[in-house]
């Protein structure tokens, strides 16, 4: 009986301390959604496929051994709160930094994933790409197309809310998007969902 507890004791505690849930890794080393979007990467089309669901267009750029990568992957998007926001409002679709898939620009251009990034300007792992509702009518690039770049990782309200801001199409108003985070905070705060440390 005593030995039976204790064993109850020691797989509640391994419970409590173990790890969150690991994201699946695929073939190319990056951590994988299986509500991200698969698609010919031409950024014109997704766009339009996004739109046609009712939904905005995001591309994520990682890369293999990315631990930031993971860190989104296992402690943010593994979020309920976060996941079904992004799920109902966004598609994403993830490029690989250093990869080789063949990717269609704004302008006609076809480039690589690698070689969109260089062109594009990102260089960190995650960066997170919003594009406008419609693809423009004259040639651009992503880079001066998009709406809003997040480089880097964030806790889930700088994420969330960033997702929340371009869907609401803060970019178009007076509104910055730092303030629009801290008043949402505040607001989150009063309501008794955030302690005044974070």
């Amino acid at each position: 009986m005593i030995k039976s507890m204790i064993g109850l004791a020691f797989a509640a505690f391994a419970l409590v301390i173990a790890p969150a849930a690991a994201a699946e890794v695929g073939e190319d080393g990056l951590h994988k959604q299986s509500w991200f979007a698969m698609t010919f990467r031409d950024i014109a089309e997704d766009m339009e496929q996004a739109r046609s669901e009712g939904k905005r267009l995001a591309i994520t750029f990682e890369q293999r051994g990315c631990i930031y990568c993971a860190k989104m992957h296992e402690d943010i998007l593994s979020d309920p709160e976060v996941r079904d926001y992004l799920e109902e409002n966004f598609m994403i679709v993830q490029y690989n930094m250093f990869g080789d898939e063949e990717v269609t620009d704004l302008d006609g251009e076809a480039l690589t994933e690698k070689t969109a990034a260089r062109k594009w300007g990102y260089v960190f792992t995650p960066t997170v790409v919003f594009l406008p509702e419609n693809a423009p009518t004259e040639a651009t690039t992503v880079r001066d197309a998009a709406v809003a770049t997040m480089p880097g990782a964030f806790g889930k309200w700088t994420f969330l809310n960033m997702f929340r801001w371009v869907k609401e199409k803060g970019y178009e108003s007076d509104e910055h998007f730092q303030t629009y985070h801290a008043r949402i905070i505040q607001e989150l705060r009063s309501e008794g969902r955030l302690d005044a440390e974070e």
